[in-house]
């Protein structure tokens, strides 16, 4: 039975492109993504709101409105960085979501076999300005590093294992398997 309202929103758009990286943009990869992750949620049954139509999103404006309306709100980014070199997956959010946050970190390292570079604080990444995890209460998600090769191959060599392995950490948090006494 689900516990928590949810909402899974994609970091950029055609207006905000966000970083590009080996031929693609952050706003194709994460609106993709996005997608195939609320595909999953949907086949388990599991409720919830996203930023806009299939293949289409929001302004980040109404995203963050949208988000603050619900108990856990999700929102996909992909990191970059001048080293190509640089990789991993992070999260950033809240002290209070921060347990939610490393278990999407290990679920996406485990599936991509990227370094897992943990939960933070909102203000350690480079979205901490937009004001989703302050004003919206969510967690972001930079999956991997678009500027580095390997890990942009990983994820489209696994994007499917991985929208299931990040939908299951999901539905384990807002609708946490009932234990039923022996």
């Amino acid at each position: 039975m689900q516990t928590q309202s949810l909402f899974i929103s994609a970091g950029h758009s055609k207006s905000d492109p966000g970083a590009i990286g080996n031929g693609h943009t952050e706003a194709d990869i994460v609106l993709s993504f996005r997608d195939a992750v609320c595909d999953e949620l949907e086949a388990k049954g599991i409720s919830f709101e996203r930023d806009g139509e299939r293949g289409d999103n929001l302004p980040l404006r109404k995203a963050i409105q949208m988000a603050s309306r619900h108990d856990v709100a999700i929102e996909f980014h992909c990191n970059a960085f001048s080293n190509p070199a640089a990789t991993g997956v992070e999260t950033l959010s809240a002290p209070s979501d921060m347990p939610l946050g490393e278990a999407l970190c290990e679920a996406i390292s485990d599936t991509l076999g990227i370094a897992n570079r943990g939960a933070k604080n909102e203000s350690s990444g480079q979205h901490s300005r937009l004001g989703f995890v302050s004003t919206g209460g969510g967690v972001i998600i930079e999956l991997f590093f678009i500027s580095n090769p390997h890990d942009i191959a990983a994820y489209f060599q696994h994007k499917d294992a991985l929208a299931q392995a990040v939908a299951r950490v999901i539905i384990d948090h807002v609708a946490p398997p009932v234990q039923r006494p022996l």
